[in-house]
């Protein structure tokens, strides 16, 4: 008699082997700082100007036939440096210069660091435009422009979020008065405006309650600070100023446009003797 046969048991399934460890997650990498955004410069009159003040910071120049002439000695420029530059039709020149308003030539520059503020001794002498919050780069190019005109030589943006930086319109419409500027920031205006105050009259351009330019002291180089489009400077921007200025007017309207006031005073403290080297 044959012995019974011990019970059957399913056999073992097989048992998994231990997974590899994952790889560290890419998002738990740093992720790289972006590159800046180059500059794109639209116009004659504005490539011309990073040309004149920058040029080893022109990267590469694309133009239309009709800028053939104007582009010419830039080309040569750019040859000996053996750097690109292009002829192209005009809807391509638009895609280039992300714009229709491109003036028939576009220079792509590396992007303009802008420093932070240093000691006043250091600026350069004479009246010095300050923008707090000014918004729109249609109006930080034109005041640019009229800086530039009136004979300024440096230009401060100060820390606000609400302030336009140097964007492509910024550059259009400054029609090269960004480049023939010395270009400053301060993260906190009111610190720096106190800075300041040895070396320069600090004057807040206010809608209402200023004196009139020519009330405001003479003999020294001036500070003049403007504000935001819509809602002006903020008042502790203004107590740190040592003098307010308003210009008069009809009462037709309340105020200008910030640009069209920025060089309406800028001419008023030029014309009336109010800046002086030092």
């Amino acid at each position: 008699m044959k012995p019974p046969r011990p019970p059957s048991f399913p056999a073992r399934p097989p048992q998994p082997r231990p997974a590899a460890p994952l790889p560290p997650a890419a998002s738990a990498r740093p992720p790289r700082p972006a590159l800046p955004e180059p500059d794109r410069l639209c116009g004659p009159v504005a490539v011309a100007a990073a040309f004149a003040h920058r040029p080893d910071a022109v990267l590469r120049l694309f133009y239309a036939p009709s800028r053939r002439a104007e582009a010419g000695p830039l080309c040569a420029r750019l040859a000996r440096a053996r750097k690109p530059y292009r002829e192209v039709p005009p809807e391509e020149l638009a895609k280039i210069a992300g714009t229709t308003h491109h003036g028939g030539i576009v220079a792509i520059a590396a992007p303009r660091p802008v420093p932070p503020l240093p000691h006043p001794e250091a600026l350069p002498a004479g009246l010095l435009p300050v923008l707090d919050g000014v918004g729109n780069p249609h109006n930080l190019g034109a005041i640019a422009r009229s800086a530039a005109f009136f004979g300024c030589r440096a230009l401060l943006l100060s820390g606000d979020p609400r302030q336009a930086g140097l964007s492509d319109a910024a550059w259009r419409t400054s029609e090269g008065g960004l480049e023939a500027l010395a270009l400053y920031r301060a993260p906190d205006l009111p610190a720096a405006l106190r800075a300041l105050a040895p070396r320069y009259l600090t004057v807040a351009a206010v809608a209402r309650g200023g004196v009139a330019p020519a009330a405001l002291p003479r003999g020294r180089p001036v500070a003049l600070v403007l504000g935001n489009e819509e809602q002006g400077l903020a008042e502790e921007t203004v107590s740190a100023c040592a003098a307010r200025v308003t210009l008069p007017g009809s009462g037709l309207v309340e105020s200008l446009n910030v640009s069209v006031a920025a060089a309406v005073l800028m001419h008023a403290l030029v014309e009336g003797d109010n800046i002086r080297a030092i």
